[in-house]
């Protein structure tokens, strides 16, 4: 799983680093990654993993208002990126541009086979905000059993 958060920053050619600790985990799938812009940020997936969303997604009824809203809004957004020799990926502009990213980022991992990659001010702010909601959400986690 992809765990911490790492300061990182992205080239003027849209290359963005991937922290060891991050190598690591991918090193158990063929570097092959899937970006993907969300509300906030942009998402790393191995292919592997993303493949999975998509897998169940097509178990999906195609005639789900809210299958087909999702696969249009979200998914048609994923773009197929390698990861370099030398542990980079290169973000493609638009999906750069629908994050919000600039050159400072914080690559975050939380816990999940996939990590994110925010504006540096963008998650400061949203963490900031967060404090008191993730109070909150502790005994909704808990009564979940984690």
């Amino acid at each position: 799983m992809f765990r911490g958060r790492y300061q990182h920053t992205v080239d003027p050619k849209g290359r963005l680093s991937v922290p060891a600790k991050f190598r690591d985990v991918l090193a158990q799938y063929d570097g092959n990654l899937v970006v993907v812009p969300n509300e906030h940020c942009l998402e790393v997936h191995p292919l592997e993993e993303w493949q999975k969303i998509e897998a169940r997604l097509r178990e999906q009824s195609m005639f789900d208002p809210d299958v087909r809203e999702f696969s249009r809004l979200y998914v048609s957004r994923a773009k197929d990126v390698p990861l370099d020799s030398a542990g980079r990926i290169l973000l493609p502009p638009d999906s750069r541009q629908q994050a919000g990213l600039h050159r400072d980022v914080t690559l975050v991992g939380g816990g999940l086979m996939r990590f994110e990659v925010w504006d540096r001010g963008r998650f400061e702010e949203y963490e900031r905000n967060g404090a008191e909601h993730l109070k909150a959400l502790l005994p909704k986690i808990s009564a979940l059993g984690v």
